[in-house]
């Protein structure tokens, strides 16, 4: 199991990743789907970082990690 900061900063990097091979411009009208890129995590063999200790759970902070990288703070 990674350490939380470890998935962060791999989870941040994949957000990147996901968003450019989708053609997403974080543009204003797009609203990337976090369901879709946590199962695009597991398809792409990254689901190890989907498995970490917190007090939440790993997929509200992975959420969490999304928006902000994709600039949809709003949506908290």
């Amino acid at each position: 199991m990674f350490k939380k900061q470890e998935c962060e900063d791999a989870i941040r990097h994949l957000v990147s990743k996901w968003a450019q091979e989708k053609g997403y411009t974080q543009q204003p009208e797009e609203t990337p789907s976090f369901s879709e890129f946590w199962a695009w995590m597991k398809d792409s063999g990254y689901s190890g970082y989907q498995q970490f200790r917190t007090r939440t759970d790993p997929r509200y902070d992975a959420e969490m990690w999304f928006d902000e990288e994709m600039r949809q703070t709003w949506r908290n």
